[in-house]
């Protein structure tokens, strides 16, 4: 609420100041008001349908995209009002001098629409911008209620005194008025950067600095006066992350530098033009090296996977698999290497599997089975469409037996495997009128398997895909977002730049 209080207090006020400074000016010189109120309103209506339209627009999109746009809503609100706290700091004392300048110059022009237009387009960027701030901080309130209260309370504060001011019963400091609530507002903008930090990870679009820094539930806690003051305004959230915290440090770092500045060591604009070039060829070379001089990580595995299978609760070491060019070689305890082909798998960044069958044989298949043993195989239990009376056994045993490998690929390696067995036997004889197939258990000795690759292994391949995963993340951070960053901010110094030669141009050559 106080958040949002204040900007429109603000927005409102610069506004209301600048049709109040212009209406003076007509009603001094005897000109009708009725078109500036026009252009007024036109501008209020304009900037009303952009709020909505923004609004709708968002509720419209899905989930990502909603916050993808929430992050280009909150750097757009963070420009506008970074922009409109240094502006107003450096004209705020001469806006009434420069105003009654610009009108007298639109009057003496004789067009009967240029103070309307004047008034119009000063109200529509006051409105645009009020818009997108308002979104920005609706976005990271808690309270839709409450920041709707304060932006309500902020416009008509800021009606009431600009009134005032037009008729002449209230008297106010516009740089010092400027000068504090463009110091709470950097607060506020620094707040701003850390939702769009947060709407860009959940967009998918910052993926580094995401681990959390600290744990402010315990300070924070939901719903108090410190959580609304804190989070609310200074937008800092309970689980602040790195990237968050470094650009809220940062942006606050930058604006304290600028607004401390002393006004003795301000730089000349010859000065600033070429500090703003320098700055703005810095970070396009910049750019340039990160998207065209990095190499992308590699990622590598050991290609001897120790195999292990679950006896009694405890783990026994049963051969290895290892890796080859066109596929694996299968070593299991006491049994020759055996080659298995595996199809060619490209370098996904999502596990696949490979289903692979493999044939067992059992040297000591017995050929007869009595009715305990078939009883012992079956999980202790009389398999269904056996009769003790009827069928006692002994029975004639044909086994088929096989194991189905399943082995795990990513980026290229092998970072699993496990064998799964399929042991069936078909009985006859013994009075059956027809064979029965039965699914029964065997040792690993008999069919090769159960097995799979070794917990540890499977703990180090875990940290390992971690660790590249972090690195490839950075990898594209660096090399493909960056540079845009780079390049967007560059293009910001270069329009400073030419903005601080025109300043040099008109001045007085000595």
């Amino acid at each position: 609420m106080l958040a949002t209080l204040v900007i429109a207090l603000r927005e409102g006020l610069e506004a209301v100041l600048i049709v109040s400074i212009i209406a003076t000016f007509l009603r001094k010189n005897k000109q009708p008001l009725a078109p500036m109120w026009w252009g007024v309103t036109a501008a209020v209506i304009l900037s009303l349908l952009v709020g909505i339209l923004l609004s709708l627009t968002e509720r419209a999109l899905p989930q990502a995209q909603q916050e993808a746009m929430e992050a280009v809503i909150g750097a757009i609100a963070v420009v506008f009002v970074s922009t409109m706290i240094i502006w107003m700091q450096q004209h705020a004392p001469q806006l009434r001098h420069q105003l009654e300048n610009e009108a007298s110059l639109a009057l003496s022009r004789s067009s009967r629409w240029a103070l309307p237009m004047m008034a119009f387009l000063a109200v529509l960027k006051e409105g645009f911008e009020t818009s997108v701030f308002m979104l920005a901080t609706f976005s990271a309130a808690q309270s839709a209620i409450g920041a709707t209260a304060g932006a309500v309370i902020g416009l008509l504060l800021a009606l009431f005194i600009g009134w005032g001011i037009y008729r002449g019963g209230v008297r106010l400091n516009l740089g010092r008025f400027f000068k504090i609530t463009g110091l709470f507002l950097v607060f506020v903008a620094a707040g701003l950067v850390v939702s769009a930090l947060r709407s860009a990870h959940e967009a998918g679009w910052l993926l580094i600095g995401q681990q959390r820094l600290l744990d402010l539930h315990g300070l924070l806690p939901a719903g108090s006066v410190r959580a609304a003051l804190i989070s609310g305004v200074l937008g800092i959230p309970s689980d602040p992350r790195w990237a968050e915290v470094i650009g809220w440090v940062g942006y606050l770092g930058i604006f304290a530098l600028l607004l401390a500045w002393p006004e003795r060591y301000k730089p000349t604009p010859q000065l600033q033009y070429r500090f703003y070039q320098a700055i703005s060829l810095l970070l396009l070379v910049g750019a340039i090296i990160c998207a065209k001089s990095l190499t992308p990580p590699s990622f590598t595995l050991s290609q001897q996977l120790p195999l292990v299978t679950q006896q009694d609760a405890k783990q026994q070491a049963v051969g290895e698999l290892v890796r080859s060019a066109d596929g694996i070689e299968l070593t299991l305890t006491g049994k020759p290497t055996q080659f298995i082909p595996l199809p060619p798998t490209e370098d996904s960044a999502l596990a696949e599997e490979t289903s692979v069958p493999l044939k067992g044989q059992w040297q000591d298949a017995p050929a007869t089975l009595t009715l305990d043993h078939v009883m012992a195989l079956y999980h202790g239990r009389v398999p269904p469409g056996l009769h003790p009376q009827q069928h006692p056994g002994p029975y004639q045993s044909h086994w088929q037996l096989s194991c189905q490998l399943v082995v795990t690929m990513q980026h290229g390696q092998l970072i699993a495997a496990q064998a799964i067995a399929h042991s069936l036997v078909t009985l006859s004889g013994s009075g059956l009128q027809s064979p029965r197939l039965l699914s029964v258990s065997l040792p690993s000795a008999a069919t090769g398997c159960p097995w799979q690759t070794s917990p540890a292994w499977q703990q180090q391949t875990a940290q390992a895909l971690a660790g590249y995963q972090d690195t490839l993340t950075l990898y594209d951070f660096l090399q493909h977002r960056l540079p845009i960053v780079l390049i967007v901010i560059s293009l910001g110094a270069l329009v400073l730049s030419v903005r601080n030669k025109k300043k040099c141009s008109s001045l007085p050559q000595k």
